[in-house]
């Protein structure tokens, strides 16, 4: 075993290395099927078809998210002017505008785990249970609300439109002027379709993007938010151990991890982010300290689980949920 946690993400940049073609492979094929997918929305066939296809294009539009994704943390396609004008354009459309979405989660992989509070900038808020037990009753709402599985649910409008487009121009609006320049776009065609062609306003950009959106913002959330989850804060933070043990690694069939980009393997790529999607698996295959990560998947009962993952509890470190920490509550002021 590696002592030397540096050691660790030095022997990770042999995988941090693109294979060109393939970058522009998976990008070219994976945008084909995506616009495939929306053709056959768009033509005069059966319902339960036209159905069946929104729902392959909104697990594309994950898939097309996650490149994106890639490409802007300098992973795939540098250099090129041709994949920049296909990425912003995709930014726009897709309610995820470059500057906001890059400068919020670089901060997020520069600060993973490392601050608790409802402050957070890029990823969900997380409290410790005094912290949020000592907070004012505004604040407790807001934080359970940022948390709140309606509101992943409902990731279009909340963390996409709200989080990525709206908000951030409260903050600066001349920085961040492609998030004016994303609403215009993306409501701009929702329009012109709902006028001439509501049936696939529905179909080609609603359920989608609204299905994208809820299945992403879920993925962010349980990629940090799972049992087994472990923080170090303030003082005590360190790289690497956020990276192993506060990003989880989502177990998923072969066809789940192709639409989701690998992004499951979400620990890896937390260690560096520079390793292109398609390497990430080989990456964990080559590195024995990167096989044992904690886990979590699709399935109901681990999402249940990882919505019952709520605050930080210090002496037990680990993350419970409302009801525990209000039991752990009564007994510390008892005792």
């Amino acid at each position: 075993m590696i002592e030397d946690t540096a050691q660790l993400v030095r022997n990770t940049r042999r995988f941090a290395a693109e294979h060109r073609g393939r970058s522009w492979w998976v990008l070219l094929s994976t945008l084909a099927l995506f616009v495939g997918a929306i053709g056959v929305v768009c033509m005069d066939l059966h319902w339960g078809v036209r159905v069946l296809a929104s729902l392959l294009a909104a697990l594309l539009h994950v898939r097309v998210f996650v490149i994106y994704h890639d490409y802007l943390h300098g992973a795939i396609l540098q250099g090129s002017r041709v994949a920049d004008c296909i990425f912003k354009l995709y930014g726009l459309l897709s309610l995820s505008p470059a500057s906001i979405w890059k400068h919020t989660h670089d901060h997020h992989h520069r600060n993973n785990a490392r601050r608790l509070g409802v402050d957070s900038v890029g990823t969900y808020p997380v409290m410790t249970i005094d912290a949020y037990h000592e907070a004012e009753p505004r604040v407790r709402f807001y934080y359970a609300l940022a948390r709140h599985p309606l509101t992943i649910l409902f990731g279009y409008l909340t963390v996409f439109l709200w989080g990525f487009c709206i908000q951030p121009l409260f903050a600066d609006r001349k920085r961040h002027r492609d998030a004016i320049a994303a609403i215009v776009v993306h409501f701009g065609l929702l329009t012109v379709l709902a006028i001439f062609r509501p049936d696939i306003m529905l179909l080609g950009l609603v359920i989608p993007t609204f299905i994208a959106s809820a299945l992403g913002a879920y993925l962010f959330y349980a990629q940090h938010n799972y049992p087994g989850a472990k923080l170090r804060p303030g003082e005590n933070w360190d790289y690497t151990f956020a990276a192993l043990h506060s990003s989880s690694f989502m177990r998923l069939s072969p066809v789940m991890h192709w639409f989701t980009g690998n992004i499951g393997y979400h620990h890896v790529h937390h260690l560096n982010a520079r390793i292109p999607f398609y390497r990430l698996p080989e990456a964990m295959k080559a590195i024995e300290e990167l096989q044992s990560p904690g886990t979590t998947s699709l399935w109901p009962t681990d999402i249940v689980r990882c919505f019952r993952m709520n605050l930080w509890d210090p002496a037990k470190d680990r993350l419970v949920s409302y009801a525990e920490a209000e039991r752990s509550h009564r007994l510390a002021a008892v005792s």
